[in-house]
């Protein structure tokens, strides 16, 4: 959680043309029988974190349950609506809009919120600021630079990226296990109408075994660099409308 008051939050924008809020997130679902319910959350906060640690931006508290009706099958997963995400975030945007921050980045943790990219594309039509982060491109890239062994396509979920990341982010979450729980389910073509439980009976598809915290700690950093490009985009001067649509295709499993 940020331990900002209102006077940090003064200070931070007294000066500042244009100001930008980043909210991570998540999701309460499945992630195996080693990493939390609320490893998405977990990780959308690192990677909010880390972009507050690097550049001038406004840091929320998490949304923490989301779109995860792919993980029904398995107990202490919790969803709500596309629509009442799509309403949440149009909400908190609008009540920032009105108290001078002009630009939102959503920092999601969970590929399943698609509606999230809709949300995006539907606000930078109507002329307001707002991104969403980390693209399938920051995560490539990331990937790559940490030294990353699994695709992007077998990372899909509790695997060697997210592993990582709690590693180095949040060990003390991280249970043993994921050393021998790899399980790799490539062809996921029916993934929306059959569910999760249709590929892995354990909740896993990826290469656990393969996480690091160092690994966790260079993906981090990677997805920080990136996060430049978006912060220029959103404080330019005369930057509207479409330009601040990054990428309807971010965030992990």
């Amino acid at each position: 959680m940020p331990a900002d008051t209102t006077e940090d939050v003064r200070t931070r924008g007294a000066g500042v043309s244009r100001q930008v809020a980043v909210l991570p997130v998540g999701s309460f679902e499945q992630h195996g029988p080693y990493l939390p319910l609320a490893t998405d959350t977990l990780v959308a906060c690192a990677v909010a974190r880390e972009i507050a640690a690097a550049y001038p931006v406004h840091l929320l508290p998490p949304v923490t349950i989301s779109c995860s009706h792919e993980h029904a099958a398995w107990p202490g997963t919790v969803s709500i609506s596309s629509v009442t995400l799509h309403s949440v975030v149009r909400d908190i945007a609008a009540s920032l809009r009105r108290s001078g921050v002009e630009a939102l980045v959503v920092v999601n943790g969970h590929g399943g919120n698609y509606v999230l990219g809709n949300v995006v594309q539907e606000s930078s039509a109507r002329g307001e600021r707002m991104a969403l982060f980390p693209a399938a491109e920051d995560w490539e890239t990331a990937r790559e630079r940490a030294g990353v062994a699994t695709s992007l396509l077998t990372d899909m979920h509790a695997g060697e990226i997210e592993t990582s990341v709690l590693l180095h982010a949040s060990p003390e979450f991280v249970r043993p296990g994921y050393e021998t729980s790899d399980f790799v389910a490539d062809d996921r073509r029916h993934l929306l109408t059959l569910g999760m439980s249709a590929y892995t009976d354990s909740g896993v598809i990826g290469r656990p075994s393969l996480g690091s915290a160092e690994k966790g700690k260079a993906l981090l950093a990677s997805l920080a660099d990136s996060f430049g490009a978006y912060f220029s985009l959103l404080t330019a001067e005369g930057s509207e409308g479409s330009e601040g649509d990054a990428s309807a295709d971010a965030g992990r499993g």
